[in-house]
């Protein structure tokens, strides 16, 4: 029996070779680019191809007929313990730099190779040894186990917190490490985490709905959900060419060395991103703190530094003879503020210096945001308004009546 072009499968064939071209697309990307995150999207793509598969072939009548059933029950196309983790390790990929797949890391594909063996021993058991269907006398795909399902879903949970912890150090240290944090916080990884939270909403809604997972009548419209999700998952993630600029391993909020450099020895060091130890260096007082203080301040106002759009904490060691994680703690710690917050707080600082000397008068606000160190208009914005509780136009209205 040739593949049967009804409605529901003839939708879902062009989301499956759709994912096949992307998956080849975004493969070549990676590898002309050796962009790690585009050959984790490649794989998340093809996979989740597969996943619409079993689906695509039913409608297509193949589940119903020989020899295609055979084949289709013993082939683990729902791959329901690798989607989650390849999904986790895109996003830790796409946005810490200095991210490395080492061995500890395949600990997160056991229940995927376990599965893939167990697909396997069935197979055998019911084709070569036995020579009868043994596992498969209910004439059940196994992958529509409700376990299986079920844990599927877990996974999928799991990873997705795993996702937004990585988000979240992510943030906490571009802030901290970079003056133009705004600029860059992706708005790809947000949309991939809401993409991400849908993708688990609509799992359990069916779930909830229609918990029989092999009946294919009742499935059609969680299949086309899904598809259309991973579909602009793709895509997207073929579009946005990000480039992260922070590195996890090396940033003054995630560096070891540092801190053991700073703690006095009754302080006992372990992961700087847990609430303890943060605890920890936040009680520390740095002897020196006025000093450190002034001497930051002083490469603020007078050598002009928040001029700099692309201004990074590094700059400042480099130029004070110390590390890193030594000019952070001086600024949260003297200043209360994040890296990022304290350069913008200066370069507002100095529009409203401008402005006081009627320099939006010849000049637009724009122009004086840029000669101060901002490098774009809504990170202009967001920072003024959080600054003043105005807009630029509103304070200029309120403060300077003509």
């Amino acid at each position: 029996m040739l593949f049967s072009f009804s409605l529901k499968s003839s939708i879902l064939l062009i989301f499956f070779l759709h994912g096949i071209v992307f998956s080849t697309l975004l493969l070549i990307k990676g590898l002309q680019t050796k962009n790690k995150s585009s050959l984790w999207l490649s794989l998340f793509t093809i996979l989740c191809s597969l996943y619409i598969a079993p689906f695509m072939f039913g409608f297509a009548g193949w589940y119903s007929q020989q020899p295609y059933r055979n084949i289709l029950f013993y082939l683990p196309f729902q791959q329901l313990f690798l989607i989650p983790p390849v999904l986790y390790f895109y996003f830790k990929t796409l946005l810490d730099k200095s991210f490395r797949f080492s061995p500890k890391e395949y600990i997160h594909f056991i229940p995927a190779t376990i599965y893939l063996i167990y697909s396997i021993l069935i197979f055998i058991t019911d084709k070569v040894i036995l020579n009868k269907d043994y596992f498969y006398a209910d004439g059940e795909d196994k992958d529509f186990s409700s376990w299986y399902q079920i844990a599927g879903l877990f996974s999928l949970i799991y990873y997705l917190i795993q996702s937004l912890k990585t988000y979240y150090q992510y943030k906490t240290i571009t802030y901290n490490v970079l003056s133009f944090a705004d600029s860059i916080m992706f708005k790809w990884a947000k949309r991939f985490l809401i993409a991400f939270l849908i993708l688990i909403s609509i799992r359990v809604l069916f779930f909830i709905v229609n918990p029989e997972w092999d009946e294919f009548g009742r499935k059609f419209w969680y299949y086309v959900c899904f598809s259309i999700l991973f579909y602009y998952m793709s895509i997207s993630g073929y579009t946005n060419s990000i480039v992260s600029l922070t590195s996890f391993k090396d940033s003054p909020v995630n560096s070891d060395k540092a801190i053991k450099f700073e703690l006095p020895n009754n302080i006992e060091t372990a992961d700087p991103l847990t609430s303890s130890n943060n605890q920890k260096l936040e009680e520390y007082e740095i002897p020196d703190l006025d000093t450190w203080k002034g001497k930051i301040e002083n490469l603020m106002v007078v050598d002009k530094m928040y001029e700099n759009p692309e201004l990074v904490i590094s700059d400042l060691g480099n130029l004070l003879g110390t590390h890193s994680k030594k000019i952070s703690q001086v600024i949260n710690q003297g200043f209360n503020m994040n890296f990022n917050d304290f350069v913008n707080h200066h370069r507002i600082t100095a529009v409203l210096q401008k402005i006081e000397k009627g320099e939006h008068s010849v000049q637009t606000l724009l122009s004086l945001a840029y000669e101060c160190g901002f490098n774009s208009k809504s990170t202009f914005n967001r920072a003024f308004k959080r600054a003043t509780s105005l807009n630029p136009r509103e304070y200029i209205e309120k403060n300077l009546p003509k």
